[in-house]
């Protein structure tokens, strides 16, 4: 005569009695654990081995694919926060706007003694109110263009690659800035989004799309380079276009295999010696 069935049991909650085997591993499991599958339920241990084994969703140069331009939202909040501090401290404007170099009080000021910081930070900050009415649209102009622009260019790039595209852009716009017309101060996020601009252009043309309307926006976007020539700094708006056009170009046309990330890191990076480098020899004949 056979003996009673073995009670079987969860194996992750042994004191509860378990029928439902997970459909990978064979293990029983219990209604708190069972993961619904294509067929049957899965163990969450089953699920989570699953879901590293997926290949996620790439873009076309290799980024990774998300749902939320987290980045962009982040740049904008960075430019909304400094102008917020500009508006506290006036102070804020002059200590951290793009300046080569010029004497300001008893001690010359600018990239020139040290202040390379400066490179990156102009790119954040803005005319104030004080300045005239174009202080309160040069930042809702600048931003309304990086929401428009740069939730379409940070899809197609991905996270990361959009950020180095980014920082980049302002960076080559500050370094042409300090290269022509060191002595001028400048601010604004145009330089960047100009780079950004120069990317839609480039990602456009690789993915084939009806190039009707992307040329008529980058006819425009040259023709307020020409136009603001003598209302922004020209130079930074140039710089950041030359600089997003290179990194866009390694992005877009790297060979789609193993050596596509290390060419576009390499190209960004050669980039980056570039402008550091420009900047070292303008700093040394500055001083």
């Amino acid at each position: 005569m056979e003996s009673e069935s073995t009670v079987t049991t969860c194996y992750r909650h042994p004191k509860v009695e378990s029928y439902v085997r997970c459909t990978r591993c064979e293990r029983f499991i219990c209604p708190d654990c069972m993961r619904e599958a294509a067929v049957g339920h899965q163990c969450p241990e089953c699920v989570r081995e699953g879901a590293r084994s997926v290949r996620q969703a790439r873009t076309v140069v290799g980024g990774r694919v998300s749902a939320v331009p987290l980045v962009t939202y982040a740049l904008i909040g960075l430019n909304v926060l400094a102008y917020a501090a500009e508006l506290v401290d006036e102070n804020v404007l002059n200590r951290f706007d793009m300046l080569g170099t010029v004497p300001r009080g008893y001690l010359p000021e600018g990239v020139a003694h040290g202040e390379w910081y400066r490179l990156l930070t102009g790119a954040f900050l803005h005319l104030p109110p004080t300045q005239g009415t174009f202080g309160i649209l040069h930042i809702v102009m600048n931003m309304v263009s990086l929401w428009n622009l740069g939730r379409v260019v940070e899809a197609q790039l991905g996270r990361v690659r959009y950020l180095a595209l980014y920082l980049l852009s302002a960076l080559g716009g500050s370094v042409l800035v300090l290269l022509i017309a060191p002595t001028t101060p400048t601010v604004g996020a145009s330089g960047a989004i100009f780079g950004v601009g120069a990317a839609y252009y480039v990602l456009a043309r690789r993915l084939g799309a009806d190039m009707g309307q992307v040329n008529r926006f980058m006819a425009g976007l040259l023709l307020w380079l020409v136009i603001s020539a003598g209302l922004t700094s020209w130079q930074g708006h140039l710089g950041g276009l030359l600089a997003g056009g290179v990194v866009t170009l390694a992005y877009a046309y790297a060979p789609r295999d193993a050596r596509r990330p290390w060419i576009q890191a390499g190209v960004c990076a050669v980039l980056l010696v570039v402008l550091v480098v420009c900047v070292w020899a303008k700093v040394n004949a500055l001083t």
